[in-house]
């Protein structure tokens, strides 16, 4: 008899991977980017912080509303399947194992490295830093191919611990900022610095949207969560207004401690500053401490979405070798052969990260864009047509969530894929490139499956 996941996750585990995967290292090192981007303007920093939150909430309500109606064996790919079909399907699946999620855990493994080297004063850009970056992938991967239930506990254990900075600086940091009066100034004073980008207010929603990022992941649990149907909608819904509530209090506090100018100083100067003035010296030392933790959650969260990339196309007898792919280990109720096959492919995407963003003279050429950011263009386009046969077919659910919520999601796409375009400029031309050679790829391993299934 074949093996089948086990639901062995319950409500608590889904909300701390949606809010896990997403509160991580984004809500540090991008508040830096979007001052940065918009010139010092808090304003419309926190406005991009909105847009971006806004988005996330609207296209995960849907999402939810999908998963009262679809459940098997990997979320996204069960709402595509039964929205568009079995091929679109496969290819959102496909997308997903080889690009998005790889490509997002291979930059938190190196992101987790930089803040540990940080803490322990190494240089962030070293041989130290990738060494670091390529022990935690392998790290988290063990973690979640040997006992995943352990990787489940780790995940609540760290969200928790995760949100303890930022709660105190949202707090503390706003009462700081109010009694000094820097709140009151950064939010006045308007534009400090010279804008680097001709579309400040996209540049920094697409900043933001990295750190909102990945909560979709989550929904790669779906056949391993117990009561799916109920838990997993609640999960997205409250695990995703709560984390756009967090990030904008975090982001106020941050300026109720620091001057606008010392966040936009860059690296990881600015929040420890912020940090020390409000908690001391330890308070800074500490706040490398929880970012590191936080990371790690982030990966961990990843990981369980990552390992289960290949299993989902293998469930439906699709994709590369599926009679392997989908094989579920005995022991730690898991796919181990799909888990190695998910690590190669972040391994591969780390190391393009080095050498596209990191390495001394770039070694991709023009080829070398933000793999942290880009796929956002083609996962919010790939959400489009889900939303558009959602609306057209689900005829039984009622008018706001057939009608009023998809078509905001769809509107909220297409922003994204403007935003990140002018964000971006001609380096979306060159990712694309690369994203229809993965998918080119994808459809000859698609072919093939169809010809196997016609010959059995």
């Amino acid at each position: 008899m074949e093996n089948t996941l086990e639901k062995k996750y319950g409500l608590l585990t889904a909300i701390a991977l949606v809010v896990g995967i997403v509160i991580g290292s984004g809500v540090f090192f991008k508040a830096e980017k979007i001052l940065v981007a918009t010139g010092g303007d808090l304003s419309q920093g926190i406005l991009a912080w909105l847009i971006g939150g806004s988005i996330m909430i609207i296209c995960a309500y849907v999402f939810a509303t999908l998963a009262t109606q679809y459940e098997k064996v990997n979320g996204v790919v069960d709402y595509a399947e039964g929205a568009v079909g079995s091929k679109y399907a496969y290819y959102v699946g496909w997308f997903m194992a080889t690009i998005y999620t790889p490509a997002i855990t291979a930059v938190l493994a190196w992101v987790s490295a930089r803040y540990t080297c940080v803490l322990l004063g190494w240089d962030i850009v070293g041989p130290e830093a990738m060494t670091l970056s390529g022990f935690y992938l392998v790290g988290s991967y063990a973690l979640n191919s040997l006992s995943p239930k352990l990787a489940g506990k780790f995940q609540v254990s760290t969200t928790v611990i995760k949100l303890i900075p930022l709660i105190l600086m949202a707090i503390f940091g706003t009462i700081s900022g109010l009694r000094s009066g820097i709140l009151i100034e950064n939010f006045t004073s308007g534009v400090i610095a010279d804008v680097s980008t001709s579309h400040p207010l996209f540049t920094a929603v697409v900043a933001a949207a990295f750190a909102y990022e990945g909560w979709i992941i989550a929904t790669s649990i779906n056949a391993e969560l117990r009561d799916a149907k109920r838990n997993l909608p609640r999960a997205l819904t409250f695990g995703t207004m709560f984390v756009a509530l967090i990030y904008i209090l975090y982001y106020t506090g941050l300026a109720g401690a620091v001057e606008n100018a010392i966040i936009m100083q860059g690296e990881e100067t600015g929040a420890r500053i912020a940090f020390t003035r409000v908690f001391s010296s330890i308070g800074g030392t500490a706040l490398f401490v929880f970012v590191v933790i936080s990371c790690l959650g982030t990966l961990n969260g990843l990981m369980m979405g990552c390992t289960r990339g290949f299993y989902a196309l293998a469930a439906r007898g699709l994709g590369p070798k599926p009679e392997i792919f989908k094989n579920i280990d005995q022991s730690t109720n898991m796919p181990t052969n799909s888990a190695i096959l998910g690590l190669l492919v972040s391994g591969g995407w780390l190391a393009y990260f080095y050498g596209a963003n990191l390495a001394p003279g770039q070694w991709f050429g023009n080829f070398s864009f933000d793999s942290s950011e880009l796929p956002i263009v083609t996962i919010y386009a790939m959400y489009i047509p889900i939303f558009i046969m959602m609306i057209k077919k689900e005829i039984t659910l009622n008018p706001f969530k057939r009608f009023v919520m998809p078509i905001l999601a769809i509107i909220a796409c297409i922003f994204m894929i403007f935003a990140a375009w002018y964000a971006h400029g001609i380096s979306v031309i060159y990712y694309l490139v690369i994203f229809v050679v993965i998918m080119l790829l994808g459809e000859l391993f698609y072919k093939k499956g169809q010809r196997n299934r016609r010959v059995h």
